[in-house]
């Protein structure tokens, strides 16, 4: 697992007792100024991004947790469902539709 420089005070311990996996923190380089890519960051943006792709996980709507992580894995499923469906196809997005006047 990989988690930011600011998830690495008691993570690290709680992830070793409690998970048994080891998380690896990103870090920037003590010499970096200015704004450069981490590396691996962007597999955690990037997964964010299409989770909240899905409109229930655009805004926090949930009052009890159990609800928010069903919401995320039914959105998770739903991308792993529709990559298997495509058999190995690159994706591609739809345009606009056309108006159809009657």
């Amino acid at each position: 697992m990989f988690a930011d420089a600011g998830f690495a005070g008691r993570l690290l311990g709680w992830a070793a007792d409690t998970l048994r996996t080891t998380v690896s923190v990103v870090r920037k380089p003590a010499d970096q100024k200015g704004f450069a890519v981490l590396p691996r960051r962007w597999v955690v943006e990037r997964t964010l991004a299409w989770l909240t792709g899905h409109r229930r996980l655009a805004r926090d709507y949930e009052r009890h947790t159990s609800t928010s992580e069903a919401m995320i894995r039914w959105a998770a499923i739903g991308l792993m469902t529709r990559r298997l469906a495509r058999g190995g196809q690159p994706a591609v997005r739809q345009g606009p539709r056309p108006l159809t006047y009657q």
